[in-house]
């Protein structure tokens, strides 16, 4: 039977890792939790679980009105759910939602919006809840409704590129404070790690920071730890904080702050933040392609830190 219809592909970020650090019986026992409270926030919203993938859940829409709301929810129950979990676990839910005709055959769905909800899934970083162009309730009004335009996307497959929106699932509330809904061992925690170390290259220095340099001030001014002395940098453009175990670099500026890891797509950050991980660079006030954008190069020795913040945007 064919529908027109909007797909979410939710699934979890790192339960490979997961595996390696908890052994395979309390890594199943905690993906499993995970991905059934998935399950239940989105039928919760209205939606209909079409098949569980071992790590992730596809699921069926009527409207992306419905699909908007669950996906918010479920990203918002989970970091409750993760309270109680040790903060460096790094397990972390992403999800794609895309909308289009899809053909339903022996309880499975097929078409190119399930394709393409899985490729924004995965293309999606840890925390962040990805929509095409065609699942967005009343484009025009994309901005009242929490979503964030992000830019267009190369997808694998696709003979055009896809305008995609991020939609800002966080609310105001402290999610510290917010009760938590699901509780696992305390014994799942890892074991120590090494203190993470931040090395920044700008110009002719280098420096190596720890979480108690924090936090570090990039820009033009005299108290700057970073200074840069281009007049396209504010005085105080943005802040590398150390927050709840990573390293967050934090735009301050009018223009914006390029940031791309080593292999991936640069993402431009205006007023927003992410928590840094692996190595990369980060551009000043202009876009990578100007050769003489100043420039800084990063790398984070504890490259499990994930990027989680959702408004971020792809450059171009």
């Amino acid at each position: 039977m064919q529908s027109t219809s909007v797909i979410v592909f939710a699934d979890i970020a790192g339960s490979t890792a997961l595996y390696e650090v908890l052994g395979n019986e309390r890594a199943a026992e905690a993906v499993t939790l995970v991905v059934g409270a998935m399950a239940r926030s989105i039928e919760a919203g209205g939606g209909r679980v079409v098949k569980t993938l071992g790590d992730g859940v596809l699921a069926v829409f009527a409207d992306g009105v419905l699909a908007r709301n669950a996906t918010a929810a479920l990203m918002r129950n989970h970091a409750q759910q993760m309270q109680d979990w040790p903060s460096d676990m790094g397990l972390e839910v992403r999800v794609g939602v895309a909308g289009g005709e899809i053909v339903e055959v022996d309880g499975d769905c097929y078409g190119d919006a399930v394709n393409l909800a899985a490729r924004l899934c995965e293309r999606a970083r840890p925390g962040e809840v990805w929509f095409s162009a065609s699942a967005v309730p009343e484009l025009a009004r994309a901005q009242e409704q929490g979503f964030v335009r992000l830019g267009t996307l190369v997808i694998r497959g696709k003979s055009e590129s896809i305008l995609v929106y991020g939609l800002e699932w966080r609310q105001d509330e402290d999610l510290e404070a917010q009760t938590v809904l699901t509780h696992l061992p305390s014994t799942f925690g890892p074991p120590p790690t090494e203190p993470a170390q931040l090395q920044v290259q700008w110009g002719d220095e280098g420096r190596v920071f720890g979480a108690g340099d924090m936090p570090l001030l990039l820009g033009r001014a005299p108290q700057s730890q970073v200074f840069v002395n281009d007049p396209r940098v504010s005085r105080e453009h943005a802040r590398i904080e150390w927050s709840r175990g990573a390293f967050a670099l934090v735009d301050l500026s009018r223009f914006g702050t390029w940031l791309r890891f080593d292999g991936q797509e640069p993402l431009l950050l205006r007023r927003d933040s992410c928590l840094l991980h692996g190595s990369g660079a980060i551009a000043l006030g202009v876009v990578f392609a100007d050769s003489s954008a100043p420039v800084l190069r990063f790398q984070v020795s504890d490259s499990g830190v994930l990027c989680k913040k959702i408004a971020l945007a792809l450059d171009g």
